[in-house]
Parts: structure tokens; sequence; C-alpha cells
């Protein structure tokens, strides 16, 4: 078995004014006070009030909690000196999309012209998890296995129950936001890169994408680095909780490959199927059942994260995560992002849950750091 998986994340944050708690777009100045201390690890996003960073390539989630925690904690000192804070969180819970302003980038122009409104609705942030694994076949070999395992880590992320004031009922927002978009959701069954190639090479000939990158599945061979990226999750207002997720996805394709070194591989589940337990996380996050495929069962969420662990405590041990992983038993007893944002909005003032709603998030985001 190759001897290290390499982890990156990257994070979309919103800004958001701290005296009317709404979206704010990003000041003049405020990307380059960023840029100098932070280099090409920060970047815009299509819309203004959106921010975008990536950890360097870490081969532990410790090593990555020190990274975040300086992207995070330098986001925020340079955003407050414009009276903004940055929040993670997948969906703002009152602003209007329409009201916001799209960053002019060529990629992002090019973006708008051919999406229309749906580029313009994409008011949603997510938190991808890059693993590095060694020969590109392998990569594709491990997509359809590790399709199985999206919707519990959807469910233990959600982090977007409201849209434009009110409440959705479903505990991930975004993906009904992303799902607007073309080429998106579950990837398709691959077997080869030889495969792979000549379906994205299709479009690319045709000039529908210029590259891969235009291919936004919830898992993915990376477009630029030799890793999986995995593109489920929404952001995480904590830090602990990210790392928790960076670790488990970690964890899953380390066990992936030591079975696959034992000549075994985990079974690969009709897309149909796995659809249906997606569907489920993004409705109830973990306060629900997922289907177990194996027994045929409808199974309560703390009871198949507790089978994980069981399954992925051995690789979570070697990479050194096994207590950020084990965190993560916090939000199955509590609840997400999505459960705590609608206590606060519960506990408010009439006609103030959505500001409390956003001051919940400020102070979330800041807890760890």
């Amino acid at each position: 078995m190759q001897k290290e998986f390499t982890i990156g994340i990257e994070e979309e944050y919103l800004l958001v004014d701290k005296d009317s708690l709404a979206l704010a777009d990003t000041p003049e100045g405020l990307m380059e006070e960023c840029r100098k201390d932070l280099g090409d690890q920060v970047s815009p996003e299509l819309l203004q009030c959106q921010i975008e960073i990536g950890s360097k390539p870490c081969k532990t989630v410790a090593e990555a909690r020190e990274d975040l925690k300086r992207l995070r904690s330098t986001i925020s000192k340079h955003a407050a000196k414009h009276n903004l804070s940055p929040v993670a969180v997948s969906c703002h819970p009152f602003s209007d999309w329409k009201n916001q302003e799209t960053t002019h980038k060529e990629r992002y122009d090019q973006l708008e012209i051919e999406l229309g409104d749906v580029a313009r609705r994409m008011l949603s942030c997510g938190m991808h998890v890059h693993v590095g694994i060694d020969g590109d076949d392998l990569r594709v070999d491990l997509m359809p296995q590790f399709s199985y395992f999206l919707p519990h880590l959807l469910a233990l992320s959600a982090s977007s129950p409201y849209w434009q004031g009110e409440d959705t009922g479903l505990a991930s927002y975004r993906l009904a936001v992303m799902e607007s978009m073309p080429r998106t959701g579950l990837p398709p069954l691959l077997h080869s890169w030889g495969e792979y190639k000549r379906s994205t090479q299709t479009l690319i000939d045709l000039d529908i994408i210029p590259d891969p990158s235009k291919i936004w599945w919830d898992l993915r061979p990376s477009t630029h680095y030799p890793t999986l990226e995995s593109r489920i999750c929404d952001v995480q207002p904590r830090l602990s909780h990210a790392l928790g997720l960076a670790g488990l996805t970690q964890s899953l394709a380390r066990f992936l490959l030591r079975l696959r070194d034992s000549n075994l591989r985990w079974r690969e589940y009709d897309r149909f199927l796995i659809e249906e337990n997606r569907w489920r996380a993004q409705r109830y996050g973990v306060n629900e059942t997922l289907i177990d495929f194996g027994d045929r069962t409808l199974k309560p969420f703390d009871k198949m994260f507790e089978e994980i662990i069981g399954m992925i405590a051995e690789d979570a041990e070697a990479l050194g995560c096994l207590d950020e992983v084990c965190a993560l038993r916090d939000v199955v007893q509590h609840g997400t992002s999505a459960d705590r944002q609608r206590r606060v909005w519960a506990d408010a003032p009439e006609g103030q849950g959505g500001e409390a709603v956003v001051r919940h998030l400020i102070e979330e985001y800041h807890a760890d750091l």
C-alpha cells in the first residue's frame, strides 16, 4: 500500500456585514490584503460576497489544522478592518441571491454567459477534500466504491437549512442549488482512466467545456492534482468538524486501498440506490435512517456511523486522525450545523431569527481559532 495519503482542504466562506448581518461584497483592497499574507491560498469566487481558501498539501489532519487555523484567522483579521466577518456556512439564512454581484473574471463571466441565472443563483459554499492517490487508474477504480459513503459524509456535514429567510425543510439546501448546474451529482460508473478521459474529452472536443474542471461531480479525479476530490460536503462553521470530515474522507480512502491490497473491494452499488441515500442525507442530515444495502434495512444513522468507525479505525489510527474522526460523534449525538441553526432561530425573538443565526455562525467560525 502507498505510505502517504496527503490531504488538501478547500473551503468557501460568505462575507457578512457585522451590523446588518446581511451578505456584503468583497470591498476594494480586501483580497489584496489577504493575498499579501496567504498568496495563492486565497481567491475570489463567482459571487463577490464569497471568498475561497485552499490548504497546502498536508500529510496529516494535525498539519491541516494549523494551516486552516491560519487561513481562517487571516481572512477574519482583514475582513474586520472593513467591518465584515467571514462565516463558514453553505447558505446564508436570509440574504437574496438576486441582490448579489458577480465577480468580473474571464472564467466567471463565461460561466454566467453559459448558464444565465443558474450561475447567478449559485449562492452556496462547499468544502472539498483532496486525498492523494497514486495512479490515474487507481483513482478512477476507487470512485464507484467510495461513492457508497458520500451520503454519510453529506449527512454529517449538513449546514444549509435556510434559503432567503425560509426554512427549506432540508438539512442541506446547498445540494438543491448545485443540482441546477450541469455535470453535477454522483459520478457515473467508470472503470478505467481511459474511459474517464474518453468521456470528458468528448465534451472538450465539442467545445462544451474547456477542461474537466467544469465537471462538478460529488466525487472526481482532480484536474490539477494527483488526488481524488470529494465535493459532497457542506462547509463547516466549526473548524473541528471540518477536520473530522477531512480525516474521515482520508481514512475511507485508505480503507478501500487496504481492501484492494488484500484482493478485496467494496461492493459497487447501483447509483439509483446511492441516490436514495443521498436524498435522505440531504433531507434529514443525521436525524433519520439511511439504507444499509448489505442487509436491506433502514438503519439509524448513529448505528451506521459506529459501524463505519469500526471499519476504518485501523486506518484512522495509522493516519493519526482517529481522535478527530471519533469527535464527529458530537455531530451524531447533538446534531449538525443545520440542527444548531434551527435551534437558534427557534429561540430568537419574533422576526429576528435570521440575524440570530448569523451571529451564531460568526461565533462558531471563531470558536476554534
